[in-house]
């Protein structure tokens, strides 16, 4: 019954782990496979068994994943209703987005897609962004750069050394080893390239209790919405497409099928729901959407990493105290039972450094307690904490700030230029805010950085003095050694430090524990809108002074999350701005009267007349050799979509095949990996579902279009058939469909085929000239197809 053509095995694999739940995927554009493990452990492979990386999370398990279109993140929604992504190569997830609450509102589906932005809709545009051909009058062969467009999109920041990785221990959170490593920091801070410029990607996630989270970029959120086509039922969604020219998504939305609507419960099963989401953010934002949205999430994914270095700051900083306090513990109790009467550390050591007499408590700590062990772990705790928080501030804390004055201030211009005419979402005085608490806080990195490296240079002298003084006590004779290091050495600054920083640091004016109250305070006195930067300036003078002054303002941990708060408020509202420009259309139900198996939904769009269709196939649960596709027409004005009659075509396949899976392929193919009866081994059926000879019928809800039986599946017809090559014994259960992508190297179309024992999967490259074989097909039917949407929606 099938012709003889094989499609090439790609690459196979033989997995460790057996797939759990069917949660396996392939990447759009390299030769990686994602799945899941049944300990609930996260796997990427490549080819031949390569193990790339493997990620958990401790108590949670995996509900969804899912990869982005560009191949670069893999979204794996957990059961704790967070959203994790995942680089590619790295077990480390780069970003948390909080989706639902893990118990009433799980993940179920996850769906990416690209949307095409800004002058890109209107015109084709190249490569490396050149003028669109038909505005000017020029050669054909004359290449000239859009001037304005390259300036908007010019990446100052690439100019800059890469910002460093954060130490693998002193962190806190989710993000304790997101910053640790050069490959995890290039995932994160990825430049707005120039060609990518015009395209903005978007995440739609689906939860149980109805929830639709929308998100763009990486992770920037939009918001959540809950929609019912009939305002009795809770939805979830179960499926999603789109088209990058059209503003316009396609869900399909499934009843919850609880008991809460009498008469309803076989409805879930048997019902879905097209629903078209407008985006009319895509479609005409003020601003050039991925341009906001790199600047925004780049913004917060630099908060994340400043509260990272300040957690590891303080945690550096509080290791210079802790050890020294606990050797000074002793002996201070000591010097406070002295019959001459108490004595504080200070003043026994200074008077020992100035007079060489040693109070006998002094000397019997010295000898016996701290000796030359004790004074080597101080040595070392003081000063590797002193040298590591030095690093902090000037190769990460500084930079960092850096980086994020860069982007402040190019947002700044887009508020400066878009002024009050137009809602961005954010006002040129929230950014001014912004720019100056960054002030304030490289204000204080600054200080920090000096302080540090002169008690740094105090302590060096200090440590000398009392190693040697414990040298001198433990010897009965001075040595010619001793007597140099005694005559080298800088008395003025060991004095210093023992008066200054022996039990208390200047740098505890940065970095020590503040009281609630005090803290509460300060944030008051901030928010009364006068200039921080004058704020904090006044407060380090009068605490110079000895005067009473603010205790929190200072603080690094203070700036970085008063930093935050007021940049989360402007994501909030950038958020909501975009969130007012989301809106769900007229629902179309389909339904064939008997309860849907699966389903596959794709977008195609209609250059001729501005409209998109959506092809939703499903295969009935009682007849798996039956496809009913519902082809729905949506006319999109604007940016908004208005439903227009739908259609449906039903085909039944040859006799002794069943349908084990399908997928949508393209905008000309479906594809369907069958079994035979005969047991002569899987096939692969490619139907061409635009073609001229499938006729689409009126469709009624409820009801079973007519089906027309396929013939002999003939190469080169709307209709054909492939064997796979290398099958002997292997059995698929499930197959997973990718477009060929030339985005990392030529990669061709693809199906990933999982064998029934959950452990093997095989991918088989599809032949090039599919496409164009189809296209083919299609641009036969192309006008009578344009002429019946446009007699249709004349009528409506």
């Amino acid at each position: 019954m099938v012709q003889n053509d094989e499609l090439p095995l790609f690459s196979t694999s033989t997995l460790n782990a057996p797939v759990s739940g069917g949660h396996l995927t392939c990447n759009p554009v390299i030769d990686l496979t994602a799945t899941v493990g049944d300990e609930n452990v996260l796997y990427i492979w490549r080819a031949n068994d390569q193990l790339v990386s493997k990620h958990t999370e401790r108590g949670q398990k995996v509900d969804v994943i899912r990869w982005k279109e560009d191949g670069l993140f893999l979204a794996a929604g957990w059961s704790d209703g967070v959203v994790r992504l995942v680089g590619l190569e790295s077990s480390k997830a780069v970003h948390h987005i909080r989706v639902g609450d893990g118990e009433s509102s799980k993940i179920n589906f996850i769906g990416w897609s690209r949307n095409v932005t800004g002058d890109r809709r209107a015109a084709t545009w190249s490569s490396t962004s050149r003028l669109p051909s038909r505005t000017i009058d020029l050669d054909e062969t004359t290449d000239i750069l859009d001037l304005p467009h390259e300036l908007t999109f010019l990446e100052i920041e690439t100019a800059l050394p890469k910002i460093s990785p954060l130490p693998v221990s002193g962190g806190s959170g989710d993000d304790m080893f997101v910053f640790s490593t050069t490959t995890s920091l290039d995932f994160v801070f990825r430049p707005c390239k120039v060609e990518d410029a015009d395209t903005v990607h978007v995440m739609i996630v689906g939860t149980t209790d109805g929830g639709i989270h929308l998100s763009i970029y990486d992770s920037f959120v939009i918001g959540t919405f809950k929609h019912s086509p009939d305002d009795q039922r809770v939805f979830q969604l179960c499926g999603h497409g789109s088209h990058p020219e059209a503003s316009t998504h396609f869900l399909l939305l499934r009843p919850k099928g609880n008991h809460e609507a009498p008469g309803k419960e076989e409805d879930a099963d048997h019902s879905i729901y097209l629903v078209p989401m407008d985006l009319a953010f895509v479609h005409d934002s003020p601003v050039n959407l991925s341009l906001l949205a790199s600047k925004m999430t780049t913004l917060q994914n630099f908060l994340r990493y400043l509260k990272q270095t300040q957690a590891h700051m303080t945690s550096e900083w509080k290791s210079t105290r802790e050890l020294p306090a606990r050797f000074l513990l002793g002996v201070q109790e000591d010097l406070q039972k002295m019959p001459t009467g108490p004595m504080t550390i200070v003043q026994a050591m200074y008077h020992t450094a100035a007079t060489g007499h040693f109070f006998p408590p002094v000397k019997e700590w010295l000898v016996d307690s701290l000796a030359e062990r004790g004074h080597k772990r101080w040595d070392k705790a003081v000063v590797s904490g002193l040298q590591n928080l030095r690093s902090l501030v000037h190769e990460n804390l500084i930079p960092a700030l850096d980086r994020c004055g860069i982007i402040l201030s190019r947002l700044l211009g887009i508020a400066h230029f878009h002024g009050s005419r137009e809602s961005i979402g954010f006002t040129a005085a929230q950014i001014s805010r912004l720019m100056d608490i960054v002030v304030c806080l490289t204000v204080v990195a600054n200080n920090v950085l000096l302080t540090v490296m002169d008690e740094l240079d105090h302590f060096t002298e200090f440590s000398t003095w009392l190693r040697l003084e414990i040298d001198k006590l433990a010897s009965s004779t001075m040595s010619d050694e001793l007597t140099e290091k005694e005559a080298t050495l800088d008395n003025a600054k060991v004095l210093s430090y023992i008066q200054q920083y022996l039990l208390s640091s200047p740098l505890a004016l940065y970095f020590d524990e503040v009281t609630q109250e005090d803290y509460s305070k300060d944030l008051d006195l901030a928010e009364d809108g006068s200039s921080l930067l004058e704020m904090l300036e006044k407060q380090l003078k009068s605490q110079e002074a000895g005067l009473p002054y603010m205790k929190a303002l200072p603080h690094v941990d203070f700036l970085v999350t008063y930093l935050t708060s007021r940049a989360n408020a402007v994501f909030h509202d950038i958020a909501e701005a975009e969130k007012r420009n989301v809106h769900f259309g007229q629902a179309t139900e389909i339904s064939i009267g008997e309860k849907i198996w699966k389903h596959d939904l794709h977008a195609v769009l209609s250059t001729e007349n501005d409209a998109d269709r959506t092809y939703t196939a499903i295969v009935p649960e009682s007849d798996k050799s039956k496809v009913y596709i519902i082809r729905t027409l949506v006319n999109i004005s604007n940016g908004t979509s208005a439903v227009s009659p739908t259609e449906a075509l039903g085909v039944e396949l040859p006799k002794g095949i069943t349908i084990v899976d399908f997928k949508f392929l393209d905008d000309m193919n479906l594809l369907m990996l069958c079994h035979q009866n005969d047991e002569a081994g899987p096939i692969l059926l490619k139907l061409v579902y635009r073609a001229r000879s499938m006729i689409y019928q009126d469709y009624t809800i409820g009801e079973a279009p007519q089906t027309e039986k396929l013939g002999t599946p003939q190469t080169g017809s709307a209709f054909s058939a492939f064997r796979f090559s290398d099958v002997a014994g292997f059995a698929p259960v499930q197959m997973d469909v990718q477009r060929g992508s030339k985005a990392k190297g030529e990669m061709p179309a693809r199906v990933c085929l999982l064998g029934r024992d959950k452990t093997v999967y095989k991918t088989y490259a599809l032949p090039a000239d599919w496409e164009f074989s189809a296209e083919r097909l299609v641009r036969e039917h192309r006008t009578t197809e344009v002429e019946g949407d446009i007699a249709g929606l004349s009528a409506t």
